[in-house]
């Protein structure tokens, strides 16, 4: 009973509000039905893109091979390698951006093994080639950390860098005593090949200093740390050993004592260049845009700006309530009711203003106060 008088109630209310003015319709036109007719609103396509969002990069420097058994700066050396890359970029946010990238590089690195080992092989040499693809995510710190205030050029940015990707790598390793090309008795060098699968994952990240050059042009120093994930890496082989004078002779020979980790990594130092893409009629790279300080910005510029108009800059001498700018009867008498020039009024236009005129509404002589002559 009680549910259907709660049904009986609601019917009416339901079929006003389809009847309703108020009622909201779906429509596929802008300004939609949520927003107020004044509302600026627009779909947003590739058209109505202020600024640039894609770019590519290329660069290189040179590359060490560190935190390894075998490596590339010593106390008496520095072994140079080289690594290049180029990258198609993508500015996702003004603060956050994504890089697809591609690195060939070549590190040299020298070790010694310890005791007589060391002292019939001397120093050895080993040499890593390595071609990695990665994904790499950007963050802007310049433009995280922006002060809403700093209306300064805006031409240099501090970035970070980080990412995961795929490597193949070739290594090999030279000495005078095992690893060496000999008939008598047989010796070759070491060598190790990875090839670039899903089992070849390695790891990276970095910093970089940017300079906005121009609309199309950006420059950077960047350097990266690559984390191998391979003992291989550095040409010493697969052999996970520590140096116990006390072992078996075979383990006193594996370069992997000489710094007992489970990843070999290098570090590359580049120079790179960025070619931002897009229209011409584009503004400047999303990367180098602060929406929050553009904001704060223009809030600024319009609270400081100056009054280019100035209401009644002569004044109103006659008091009359029209500005003397505009106002055609500069003198008229005080009280007298005026129109939107200035002028008072003659309601019956027998020549006597309203203020003097005895009868208003009928046309007189001035002689007679306005009004007619019996």
């Amino acid at each position: 009973m009680k549910l259907g008088l709660l049904l009986l109630a609601t019917l009416p209310i339901a079929a006003y509000a389809q009847d309703s003015s108020t009622t909201v319709n779906s429509s596929t036109e802008y300004p939609n039905t949520f927003s107020s007719g004044s509302a600026n609103v627009q779909p947003f396509n590739n058209k109505a893109k202020r600024f640039r969002d894609w770019s590519i990069s290329v660069g290189g420097g040179p590359a060490f091979m560190v935190h390894s058994a075998l490596t590339s700066i010593n106390k008496d050396k520095v072994n140079w390698g080289y690594n290049a890359y180029i990258s198609i970029d993508k500015q996702i946010s003004h603060t956050f951006g994504a890089s697809i990238m591609y690195t060939r590089g070549e590190t040299k690195q020298t070790g010694q093994l310890p005791g007589l080992p060391g002292q019939l092989a001397g120093v050895a040499t080993a040499t890593t080639q390595f071609d990695q693809v990665s994904l790499l995510g950007d963050i802007n710190f310049s433009n995280l950390l922006r002060r809403v205030d700093n209306h300064s050029p805006y031409r240099w940015a501090f970035h970070g860098y980080g990412g995961i990707g795929l490597q193949a790598y070739r290594t090999s390793l030279h000495d005078n005593d095992r690893n060496r090309w000999s008939d008598n008795p047989k010796r070759v060098p070491l060598f190790v090949r990875k090839e670039l699968d899903f089992g070849s994952l390695y790891y990276q990240f970095g910093l970089g200093l940017k300079y906005n050059v121009s609309k199309l042009i950006d420059v950077e120093a960047r350097t990266m740390y690559l984390i191998s994930g391979e003992q291989s890496f550095d040409g010493s082989g697969y052999n996970n050993s520590s140096y116990d004078p006390a072992a078996p002779v075979e383990s006193q020979y594996r370069y992997t004592i000489l710094n007992n980790k489970r990843s070999y990594n290098a570090w590359t130092v580049s120079l790179g260049v960025s070619f931002k893409l897009g229209k011409a009629s584009q503004l400047t790279h999303l990367a180098w845009h602060d929406p929050l300080q553009e904001a704060y910005y223009r809030t600024n510029v319009l609270e400081n700006a100056s009054t280019d108009f100035v209401v009644c800059e002569k004044g109103d001498k006659d008091n009359d309530g029209v500005c003397d700018d505009w106002d055609r009867q500069l003198d008229t008498p005080a009280g007298a009711r005026v129109d939107g020039a200035g002028v008072a009024l003659d309601m019956d236009l027998d020549g006597v203003i309203d203020l003097y005129d005895k009868c208003v509404t009928v046309p007189g002589p001035v002689e007679n106060n306005g009004c007619p002559v019996k």
